[in-house]
């Protein structure tokens, strides 16, 4: 995978969420959104999915600077961090590239930004 960060660890899902929520807010990171797609897919396609949720993550002063640079950037907001539990009860955690995702924007400060993002989401997962 060329467009994000994954780390498979060998802890339950219900404490990977407590865990992932917790180290995001100590790197001043909110969840904003979430989407349990066991639910959803249960309740809108009747199909049993093993346990994933996806995490709208926004460290509100980060996207200041960034909507501040370039307003448009918001589409490409928040950063989604998702994680899943796998047949062997270990859970895979993955964040999206920051850097790759707003290189899009051709915007040096924007990268610059997308760079620091990155340090601190991987932070976040590997200390899970």
């Amino acid at each position: 995978m060329n467009y994000g960060y994954q780390k498979t660890v060998s802890v339950s899902f219900d404490d990977v969420d407590a865990k992932i929520r917790s180290a995001l807010a100590d790197i001043g990171f909110g969840v904003i959104t979430e989407i349990n797609i066991k639910k959803t897919f249960k309740e809108k396609l009747n199909l049993d999915y093993p346990r994933f949720r996806i995490l709208g993550a926004c460290n509100p002063e980060l996207a200041e600077k960034a909507l501040n640079l370039q307003p448009e950037v918001a589409m490409l907001m928040p950063c989604n961090v998702v994680f899943w539990e796998n047949n062997d009860g270990s859970v895979t955690l993955s964040v999206v590239d920051a850097e790759q995702q707003l290189s899009a924007t051709d915007h040096d400060d924007l990268i610059q930004l997308g760079k620091d993002v990155d340090l601190m989401l991987k932070g976040a997962i590997d200390s899970i």
